[in-house]
């Protein structure tokens, strides 16, 4: 998965490693079979239960994100073929950061975006297409609570 994200932007992506500090620029990809946290701006890596079936899993990360950044955190939620995700997309709303979901129109697997949206949590609901571009944008406003006070 590294190898391929890689292939597609200019960032240095890879292979997260339990306890490697977060460093900014950088894409990290959760290796198969474990949950990627993150806590105190340092990975985490933890071999524990499935969560809807999955490990790694969204709701996990999202909600370790959500704890650790609060209104700081973005949570975007891509095409996939179970509900995992949701859970995680509110707890980043509840948390005060922002979220984005994939229109599902444009997922090759409606369900994930679908569940997200449904969860009345998701600040955008983006084409695949237009994904990247919006992700810039409230990237290039620095502080996520500034667009929240901007935007409602």
């Amino acid at each position: 998965m590294a190898g391929l994200l890689a292939s597609k932007t200019k960032k240095l992506v890879k292979e997260a490693v339990d306890g490697e500090p977060l460093l900014p620029g950088r894409i990290y990809i959760g290796p198969p079979d474990e949950h990627l946290l993150v806590s105190q701006g340092r990975i985490q890596l933890a071999h524990s239960r499935l969560v809807r079936f999955s490990r790694p899993s969204i709701d996990m990360m999202f909600g370790a994100v959500a704890a650790t950044y609060g209104e700081h955190a973005i949570g975007v939620i891509l095409s996939g073929s179970n509900r995992d995700g949701a859970d995680g997309i509110a707890a980043i709303k509840r948390a005060g950061g922002i979220t984005m979901a994939q229109e599902p129109a444009t997922a090759e697997y409606r369900i994930m975006p679908q569940a997200s949206i449904d969860t009345g949590c998701v600040d955008l609901i983006v084409p695949l297409e237009r994904m990247g571009r919006e992700l810039s944008r409230l990237l290039e406003r620095g502080k996520t609570s500034e667009w929240q006070r901007m935007s409602h």
